[in-house]
Parts: C-alpha cells; structure tokens; sequence
C-alpha cells in the first residue's frame, strides 16, 4: 500500500532534555524522523524543549516549537497548526507517556488528529505491567512469575507468595527508573516504596528474579501489511540484572545458537504483529537461560529505542527513517534500501564485522553514589566500536571511552588487588567490570571461577584471554626484535600503539608507529554495508581494521576533517553534535569535501549521510592520525568537538598538520590557566589573584599569598572536572592530593574564589577584523556554581549597561590577544561594578547552540566558514530574533542516585538542558528562580 495521502502534516514529540536513561538517541530518531517525512512533501512540526539538539533546528522542520512536553503546549500548537497526525515513538518514553495523557484528555479527539506508528492501545500493551503479561500469557509467550502491585501491602503479599530474589519494576518509567532487586524481606519495604513513588501511575511489578541468565534485544521493523523485519540481534555480555543501557554489547549475537535464535525470532514477531495498529520500529528483550536455552519474554518497547540508534549505526539500516514512512502507510517492499540504493528495505542486514558498545559513566560526579550497576540505568553516554573481532573491537571501545584507558590493558584505574580482592570485586558489577575480569586473566585466575562468579558466558571470558594472552607473549620482547607477525596479530587484536610502546619498553608511541609503518603493518578502512558486500553499497562509512583490503580510496577534492567529541558524558554532550552537524554543512556549502570521526552512536554528525566520508573510529590520537595519512586532508577543525577534540590540537600542531581557524598556541594560552592569567595580566584586565603549585605545600604557600576561600582546579579540563572551593589549609590539602591521585603531573592553579558575585558569559565570532557578540548570558545563581549548571538568562537581566559593555570590550581583547578565528566563549564574574574574567574557551561552547535557538541566527554555519577563511563577518547580515527573554534550563538526574548530596558547585553536575522563553521579568517562574537562586550552593 503506497503513503497515505490524507496526511499532509506531522506533528512529531520529541523526548525534552537530556537525562540518564533518555539522551540523544532520541534527537538522531527524531531528526531522521523529520528528514524522512519532508521528504515524502510532508509538513512537519516538531515540539522539543532542548535547545542543545540539532533536532530542534529550523532547517530540521517546518516549524519548531521550543516549548515544555506538556499537554498545555501540545493544546497550543493543534490551535495554531492543521495537523493530521501525531508521531509519538521518536521521542523516547517522554513522547510516549505525553501521547497517551493527551489522548485521556480527549486532545487527539477534539482536534481531529491521528496518532500514526502506534494507537494507545499498543502503548498500554506494553507499558503497562500487567497488560504486558496478561496478553504475553494470551499469545502463550512464556515471562517470568510476576504480579501487578498498587500499594505497599499488596507488593509484600506478592513478594512472600513468588519468593526471593525478585524484581520491582514501576510502570511507565524509563532508564529502568525506580527498579530494583530484592534478595531479602529486609530490602522489600524501600524497593517497593520506591518503586511506587516513581511509577506514574504508582503501580509496580513484583516479579521472580532471573539472574545469571543471558540477555539479547532485538531491533524490529513492521509495516502496516504486517510484513516484519529483524534488522539487528544485539547481545548483552553482561548477565540479566544489569540494565541494558549500562550493559556492554555486542551485535551480532554471539552465544546464540541457531535453534534459540529462531525461537527468540518467531517469538518477537509474533509478539510485534499482536501488538494491535502498529508500523514502524520495535524492540524486543528476552532473557535466555543458559542451561535450558528456555527463553521469557522482558519486554517490549513499540517506539525506537537507545538501542535503535545503535543498530542503525551497527548495520547501516536507518531503522527511524523507514519507520517514520512506515507510519504513513508504506510497506517495507515498497521502499529502497538507503545504502545500496537499488535494493529492497524489506531485507535484514547481514554483519560481517563485530559491533561492540561500551557505555560511559560518570560516577565522579555524584559523590557517595552507588556504583553498583543493576535495574536503573546509570550510565551517561555510550561509545561503539566496529572490528574484524570481538578483542579488537573492545579494545577500541575502550580507547573512544575518554577515560585515559588505552586499550583494555593500562587503564589509569588499574588496581594492583591480590587475587582474593579482584575476585570480592568481581561478584559485585561495576562500571570497570570488563578491566578487572582482565586483571584476573593476567593472574592466572581461571575462566571457570570468573564466569562462576560474573555469569558472564564464557566465550566472551575466552575473548579477553586472547588479549592477555598476546600482552604476555609481548612482554618477552623489546621494539627491536618482535617478530613482525607478532606485532601484525597484536594490531589485529586491537592493541594501541601506546599499549605496545610500553609493553615492549620503548619510549613513545611513534616509534612503534615508525616500525610497523615501515613494515607495511597500516590500518585499511572497510565499509560498512548492511549487506556482508553480497551488493555493492554506495554509502561512504567505514571502520579500521589490518585486513590486506583497503576499501576508501580518497578522491582527489580538497578536504576538511571535523573531530566530534566522542561520548556523551556530563560537561560535555549534545551541543557539540549540534556544532559538528552544522559544521559539515557549512564546509560542503563551501566546496569542501567533509569527512567526521567520531565514535558515538546516539548522534546525527554520525549519520551514514551527513557527511561526505564518515569515519566510525574512536576520537582518539592513532585512529585520527592513520586517517590523516590516507586522505591528507587541507586541514582539521578542532573548534566543534569540545574539549575531547581540542585535547588532540597538540599531536596534530606537533606533526605540522594544519588546524582550521586559531591556532595550537592561542589555544593553549586560553587552556592553560597560567599563560591565561600572564596574558590578562599584560593586558590589564582584572582577574582573579591566582598562583600555581605541583606539588601540596606549594598550593597553601599560594594559597596563603592570594586569600580564602580559594578555587583549585588543574588545567586542561572539562565541565568543572575536579574543581573544589576551600576554605582552609586542611581542605586544601586534601583537595590536591586527591587532584594529584587522579591526575598525576598536572599543574593546579589556586584562584581566590571570588565570593557572592555576580557570573556572566559572552560566545562570541572572530575574524582577525570584525568582532561579534553572539551573545551576553547572566547566571541567575552566583558565582561559584559551575556555569552548565546554572540557569542562564539571554539578554542580561540585571547587569548595568557599563558593566556590558566593558564584558564585551575585554571579550574583543581576549580575542584579538588570542589572534582568535572562529569561535571564543569568555566567563566573567562582577563583584562591586568590577569585571573580573575567569577563563575562556577557545572553541564552541556549550551555550552556542542555546543563543543560535533563541536568536534564531545560524551562528555555527556562520563560525564554520570563518574558522576555514572562506568568509568574513562583513559576508553576513545577521538579525537577532528574540521577544523578551530565553532561559537555559540545566536538568539534573539525581534521582538515578538516591542518597546523593544535590548540593553544586564548580564541578558541573547537570546531563542536560531545556530553554524557556519568557516576556519579562514579572514572569512568576523567573521570580521563583530567583528567589532560591542561592540554595544549592556548596563547594
């Protein structure tokens, strides 16, 4: 059945802002949502309150409402729009839950609109506890002995009837919020309390505990002719009980043999074509059982999912692109498959490569948090890595974590714990599971007593011994004399060339790069096709590997590179896929040939066709340079990736690779806080006393010289890391010291902490001319709260003209100090009419996006082309657009971590951001924000 013709217009949800269990995944859904729908001559609207988002772009849609996901702002947009239908499975639970409240009310209804994808009574199958297993038993698919509990009393009479150990699992929740595990009548009374309390509908699922069995997702696709496709088999290596979004995985399935892959396949189709009015994608759990091979069903979700935007990047299916014409009435053979171009989409990938996805935590950041992993998800962003094999493709996952690991040997946490405590360590999960498992291997500890105590199958166990097997038989040799097929077959497992320049005692990575170049041992780039090369595919997206076969043969066009930021961790997220995807845009309008690297599945710069050549590789410094070598690029922008991409500006200054727009000096001088301070210091721009010390002594002899309470802080980092606020020599100490633990030789600098102030913001455009302000934010919370963390407010609500203007007038300065091409964004603190600048980033920042939405100017596309010299400033004519005034939002997700301390500080904390648009300051919620603007502040 071709499209549905009576749907002119598309009203799609998108899933608000960013939180642990609900991140960007969604925006890639939602954006390719949109694309595809235009595409069919389809009004879109989208509504998203995220304005980090590429997704919340005026060039994604026809009309953009930057508004709350509530019913009052759906009410809105069906007044002012003629909207046919509602699309509601690109935007996570948040769309889901909104759908459903909206259709309660009678809104779909009264505006004579239709949900298309999904109809609530699919919804309701699935979400609701005890409708999933009333219709599982219906459709006789086998789940585990549970029951539906509305009250305390009811969970404790359940929870005594199935027995211990059990699962409490709310309703409606996402991220596997307020879920638990129950081993004992002693943990029952709080799990069920919190599960109730999280729950929407305060309802709960009591149900038996299957741990230590395997767990495998499916990822679906349906048409409304009922024809079904398995687009991807996703593997957890951990065991049931940890929640999948903090579990490693692998696709393809690995430990699955056929005759449980079929019974998990038929089951999952069977369940999808009961599901009742339902086109588009799917995803199925299931938990096996590894003795019987008995499968249950867990769950299913009929939206895209976290794992959709991963299987779209595994196979190279855009999963919500044909789902998105599936909701309007195609048929999958109706449809062309996007990478070959002259195939079916009604054709299920086939993987000749490993896919493995590594998620990113940040328990730092959450002091006193649980770290143990389990029901609720916990993790803040995710990394994938393609290889020939698993070891190899683990390895690069670790590599893209951004957390110093350099494989899955010599990672910076490694513990030197005797065999009784790494095996006590290994019965509870963890975040650094997978580097203690391979600590235990390396001790002779066997695969029988890890599995035994991980319930993690023992092929993967097996795996990792083949990389601890290889680092040993390393050991025995010097750079000198290692045989060259040994070193080839390290390569091919997946060993960094840091990893072998210290087991094989040289003195730097490149001497191993020189050896191996010499002898022809150089990465070669696969594509990625969806269809194990059975047809030929048109879509240029590879991964590295040490086959003989090189499958990019750079063209002859001149080209840019662009580094994206790798995982989405907290000071670091969204906003910066936003500046890359507008970054290659800018770069193709100007004649370029754009090519990404970057490792993170959840995002749009990712996307098989935004860029001209898409690199899934790790932002890491090897994988960046071999692709250098193939494609010799004109130059690399650094600008758009944060501080993951601009971390990789010295190797790259080092080796004489050009860097689009300012350069490593100038970077440096603004990273580095002490030439910073020297620099305003000639400058005559006031700025906080400061000093630098290495060592603990030193800071309090600073420390005592410019006056508590003090700011220690290293240089080089990211959303606040490590900063603290002390206020005595006792604290101090202790704050270095731990500094120096974790990040060993780094230069600290000691500010005097510039108490109760005032703190602003300008992101600003340098062309070595003209100097433009993008924009002037104020922090509603005082200094001292770390500025992601702080509601915003553009333009300045209570800043004097003079105290502006002289912002502005020390901004210029920076930047021309700085020799600054491209983007700059300055910190400011104002204390008794004096401006004090606290630091500056040479580089996007994560309020451009915010001020580009709320001025409605596309400032990155503008950037771009200054970084890369194409244009100038005078080129432009750029008129603001903002009524009243915008508010950035930070959105914590505290919840995920009961018992933690919600104080802040100059350690950012917040996942994400929503925007507010108010028209003036009598607005009651700017009066509220106010009010307790001082609440939460702490050290």
């Amino acid at each position: 059945m071709p499209k549905d013709t009576s749907i002119r217009s598309v009203l799609i949800i998108g899933s608000g802002p960013i939180i642990i269990g609900q991140a960007c995944e969604f925006d890639y859904s939602g954006s390719q949502a949109a694309r595809s729908l235009r595409e069919e001559g389809i009004r879109v609207i989208l509504i998203n309150s995220n304005p980090a988002t590429i997704m919340t772009d005026p060039m994604m849609a026809d009309r953009v409402y930057l508004l709350p996901l509530t019913v009052e702002s759906l009410e809105q947009i069906l007044q002012e729009n003629e909207i046919d239908a509602v699309l509601p499975t690109m935007g996570g639970q948040t769309a889901l839950n909104l759908a459903k409240e909206a259709d309660e009310l009678g809104i779909w209804e009264k505006y004579g609109v239709r949900l298309i994808g999904v109809d609530i009574k699919a919804i309701n199958k699935a979400e609701d506890r005890e409708e999933f297993r009333r219709f599982m038993t219906e459709i006789g698919v086998p789940v585990a002995p549970s029951r539906i509990a509305n009250s305390f009393l009811e969970g404790k009479e359940f929870a005594q009837e199935i027995g211990f150990p059990l699962v409490i699992r709310p309703s409606y929740t996402l991220g596997g919020t307020g879920g638990s595990f129950v081993h004992s009548k002693e943990e029952l009374d709080e799990a069920l309390q919190r599960g109730l309390e999280a729950s929407p509908i305060h309802e709960v699922l009591v149900e038996k505990a299957v741990l230590g069995w395997k767990e495998f997702e499916l990822e679906l696709l349906r048409d409304a002719a009922d024809n079904v496709v398995i687009i991807c088999t996703v593997e957890n290596m951990d065991p049931m009980g940890i929640h999948t979004g903090d579990s490693i995985t692998v696709a393809p399935a690995m430990t699955l043999s056929d005759t449980a892959y079929q019974l998990m396949r038929n089951t999952a189709i069977k369940m999808m074509r009961s599901m009742g009015n339902f086109a588009g994608g799917c995803n199925v759990q299931f938990a096996l059982n590894p003795q019987t091979e008995e499968i249950i069903a867990i769950e299913i979700n009929p939206r895209v999912s976290r794992s959709s935007a991963l299987a779209s990047k595994a196979t190279g299916y855009p999963i919500a692109k044909i789902a998105a014409k599936l909701a309007i009435g195609y048929r999958l053979d109706e449809l062309k498959n996007q990478i070959t171009g002259n195939t079916s989409a009604y054709f299920e990938p086939a993987l000749d490569y490993v896919i493995v996805k590594m998620p990113r935590w940040n328990f730092d950041k959450f002091k006193g948090a649980d770290d143990t992993l389990g029901l609720q998800m916990k993790s803040v962003g995710e990394v994938m890595a393609i290889g020939r094999t698993f070891p190899e493709a683990l390895q690069k996952a670790c590599q893209g974590l951004e957390n110093e690991a350099i494989g899955l040997g010599f990672y910076s946490g490694n513990t030197n714990l005797k065999v009784d405590q790494l095996l006590e360590k290994l019965k509870r999960p963890t975040w650094d599971r997978v580097f203690r498992i391979k600590d235990a291997l390396m001790l002779g500890v066997s695969i029988k007593t890890i599995h035994q105590l991980t319930y993690i199958d023992p092929w993967f166990l097996h795996q990792i011994q083949l990389i601890v097997d290889m680092e040993k038989k390393l050991t025995h040799y010097h750079l000198h004399d290692i045989p060259d097929e040994l070193l080839r077959e390290a390569k091919q497992l997946g060993f960094s060339d840091r990893q072998l320049a210290i087991l094989l005692r040289c003195d730097s990575e490149d001497e191993v790069y020189k050896k191996r170049k010499k002898l022809g041992i150089t990465r070669t780039y696969k594509m990625v096709d969806t269809c194990s090369a059975e047809f030929e595919a048109r879509t240029p997206y590879y991964y590295s590997s040490f086959d003989q076969v090189n499958e990019s043969i750079p063209s002859k066009r001149k080209k840019v590179l662009v580094l994206g930021s790798g995982p989405n961790r907290i000071g670091q997220g969204i906003e910066f896929d936003y500046c890359c995807t507008h970054g290659l845009l800018a770069i193709q309008e100007c004649g370029y040939e754009a090519i990404m690297i970057n490792c993170n599945p959840e995002t749009v710069s990712t996307d098989f066709d935004m860029a001209d050549k898409l690199y899934f590789e790790p932002v890491f410094w090897e994988h960046l340079r071999e692709i250098i070598d193939l494609e010799q690029p004109e130059g690399v922008i650094v600008q758009l990736g944060g501080q993951t991409a601009l971390k990789l500006a010295k190797n790259l200054h080092e080796k004489g690779i050009h860097i689009f727009g300012t350069s490593f000096n100038d970077m440096d001088i603004a990273e580095d806080r002490g030439r910073f301070s020297d620099m305003l210091k000639e400058l005559g721009i006031p700025y906080p006393k400061y000093g630098t010390a290495y060592t603990a002594e030193e800071a309090m002899a600073v420390a005592k010289q410019v006056g508590y309470p003090v700011l220690v802080r290293p240089s080089y980092v990211l959303g606040g890391q490590r900063m603290r606020i002390v206020i005595n020599e006792e604290e101090l100490e202790k704050a270095v010291v731990s500094l120096l633990k974790h990040l060993p030789g780094n230069k600290i600098l000691i500010d005097h902490f510039l108490d109760r102030c005032q703190e602003a913001e300008i992101d600003a455009i340098f062309d070595g001319e003209e100097f433009h302000v993008m924009g002037v934010m104020e922090h509603i919370e005082p200094a001292g709260i770390h500025s992601g963390d702080s509601n915003a407010v553009l333009p300045p609500f209570n800043l004097s003209p003079l105290e502006v203007t002289t912002m502005e007038f020390y901004a210029e300065k920076i930047a021309r100090a700085l020799h600054i091409q491209g983007l700059i964004n300055v910190q400011f603190a104002i204390k008794d009419g004096v401006v004090y600048v606290i630091e500056a980033n040479p580089r996007a920042s994560r309020t451009t996006p915010f001020i580009a939405k709320a001025y409605q100017v596309p400032y990155l596309n503008i950037a771009t082309k200054i970084i890369l010299g194409t244009h100038k400033l005078k080129d432009f004519k750029i008129e603001k657009k903002l009524n009243g005034y915008a508010i950035k939002e930070p959105v914590f997700s505290f919840n995920k971590f009961p018992g933690v301390n919600r104080e802040l500080g100059p350690e950012m904390k917040s996942t994400g951001e929503a925007i507010r648009f108010i028209k003036d300051l009598r607005d009651p919620y700017f009066r509220k924000l106010y009010k307790e603007r001082s609440m939460l502040l702490s050290k």
